[in-house]
């Protein structure tokens, strides 16, 4: 073997502290604060305060590798975290906010978490449980008055300590290998999972999200991360951002649909994600008080599918350009984005639609292959459906404090997602299902997604959920549960509208109408909860 003679120049995240500081010092991260009004700084105040952050945790005794937890909202504290907690050496695990107390503490203690960073204003979610982690040595706290220190054991003032903190800072990151981020899977079918990113993952996982195949963030854009903090590192846009140099609108709390259609429009977002409940409720909120959000290039969407009406919706009625995106927490997230290509610059409009509502081709990184039951390959002929399994530079190889199985990572190195899909002869994939999800109905399958995309392409539907509930005849039989518009729905009419794409053994036995589906930490709709409550086949 003739080896290269180029430098060894470790990947790790200091990098990009460093390039943003020294390329786009004067670019801006502006925050909407819990009370209203805005936080604003430059990248060259941002880099201070993460290299403040790093001698700060030094200097409460964190060893290379503990685990520091994060508790927040999309802020600017949130995002020194992300820099400053591995610049330390340590790891920066986002914890999820919308968890259950319980899922808290075993999720906090699984992880082994020494420190925990907390927002004020989460302060009653986490109070309850955190006299009981006992292997936490320290809270520190911020968007909160002085007394809050008294509401948690062994806690401080975030702000208080960073200001006597020097930013003279050398990090203790020289290896591109250490461990740098811990995300925990939803836990939809068991106990959540930890996923243990390095800095070389993640830094390789940043330069795939800064490509034009991908989502490609310049210096010129605003972007606008409305999917959490805590859900697969806000899907790598805030390192790519300051990467890039790209300015950063953090939300903060303010995640309805008015106070981002108005984020928006004034700051001139260039670049949003977020999951597909926030970009329904986005719609219906501009169509009932329209505003000028032309700026956007990129409505990113990812976490589920995003129904083809919708999409259609956007681009027609708004003129904004959607991007499907499809990835997992073992993926860092990016698994494959959906963006047109030169092959499809004489389709029609309608054309044009059906290639976005697909999650679209893999981005380089990331190889792909689809297997049947039996393990065997199957084709890319966009129809034969088939378990998605993956494997790359930024796919996880094992669970954090988990024997690697047979479940989810297969012998000859491949990652098994779970989801059941499709990938057409051009490399585009389209997910038909989870394989927890698919309704079989006397020996035959029916996928719940393309049938809640259908019905939320519906005037009268507003979101649509479908389950498989036991059935005496046939095994399993699919379930809609419906939130409907202003009008409510009419049964006949959806039956008949989805006539025309479906078979008549795929229409729903029944239809539920709620006020609202249950959703899980990161906004996507609950299916466990559903089933659960549906479970013997009637009304829970």
């Amino acid at each position: 073997m003739l080896p290269g003679l180029m430098m060894d120049y470790p990947l790790t995240l200091d990098k990009i502290v460093e390039h943003a500081r020294r390329m786009t010092p004067q670019k801006r991260i502006k925050t909407k604060l819990p009370a209203g009004g805005w936080h604003s700084y430059s990248y060259a105040d941002f880099a201070a305060r993460v290299n403040k952050l790093g001698n700060l945790l030094a200097g409460l005794g964190l060893g290379l590798g503990d685990r520091v937890g994060t508790f927040a909202w999309n802020n600017h504290q949130h995002l020194e975290c992300y820099f400053g907690i591995p610049m330390a050496g340590a790891v920066c695990h986002t914890l999820n906010i919308r968890l259950s107390a319980e899922q808290l503490k075993y999720i906090i203690e699984h992880a082994g978490d020494k420190v925990i960073i907390v927002d004020g204003t989460l302060l009653p979610l986490l109070e309850p449980i955190a006299h009981q982690l006992h292997g936490v040595e320290h809270f520190l706290l911020f968007n909160c008055e002085a007394s809050a220190v008294d509401r948690l054991p062994r806690a401080a003032l975030y702000e208080d300590l960073l200001a006597q903190a020097s930013d003279d800072f050398t990090p203790r990151c020289a290896d591109e290998n250490m461990a740098m981020g811990l995300c925990y899977t939803s836990g939809t079918t068991g106990l959540p999972k930890g996923v243990l990113y390095s800095h070389r993952s993640m830094m390789l996982h940043t330069l795939g999200v800064l490509a034009a195949a991908a989502i490609g963030p310049t210096e010129a854009d605003v972007v606008l991360p409305v999917v959490p903090q805590f859900h697969a590192m806000a899907w790598g846009l805030p390192y790519a951002c300051a990467w890039a140099g790209a300015s950063m609108i953090m939300p903060g709390p303010h995640l309805q649909p008015a106070p981002l259609a108005e984020m928006i429009e004034a700051e001139r977002v260039t670049i949003a994600a977020g999951v597909p409940t926030i970009w329904n409720g986005l719609y219906h909120e501009l169509r009932a008080n329209p505003r000028d959000i032309s700026c956007v290039t990129q409505l990113v969407v990812g976490g589920s599918a995003m129904p083809r009406g919708l999409i259609a919706a956007y681009e027609r009625e708004l003129g904004v350009n959607v991007v499907h995106a499809w990835g997992m927490t073992e993926l860092s997230p990016i698994g494959t984005v959906s963006k047109l290509q030169s092959r499809h610059a004489d389709l029609d409009e309608a054309a044009r639609w059906d290639v976005k509502a697909k999650q679209g081709y893999f981005v380089p990184g990331v190889e792909a292959r689809i297997v049947d039951d039996a393990g065997t390959a199957s084709p890319w002929d966009g129809e034969t459906m088939g378990e998605l399994q993956v494997r790359g530079y930024w796919v996880a190889g094992a669970y954090f404090r988990s024997e690697r199985d047979e479940e989810h990572f297969t012998s000859d190195g491949w990652f098994r997602t779970g989801d059941v899909c499709t990938i057409d002869a051009s490399g585009y994939m389209t997910i038909t299902d989870r394989t927890k999800d698919l309704v079989k109905s006397g020996g035959e399958w029916i996928s719940s997604v393309d049938l809640e995309n259908a019905l939320m392409s519906q005037e009268s539907v507003l979101e649509a959920a479908v389950i498989a509930v036991p059935d005496a005849r046939w095994g399993e039989r699919p379930l809609a549960v419906l939130v409907p518009l202003a009008d409510g729905c009419d049964e006949s009419k959806l039956n008949e509208c989805l006539l025309q794409a479906f078979p008549k053994f795929w229409l729903p036995d029944r239809y539920v109408i709620v006020d609202e589906i249950p959703k899980t930490g990161v906004g996507k709709m609950d299916k466990k909860a559903l089933r659960a409550m549906f479970a013997g086949g009637e009304l829970g």
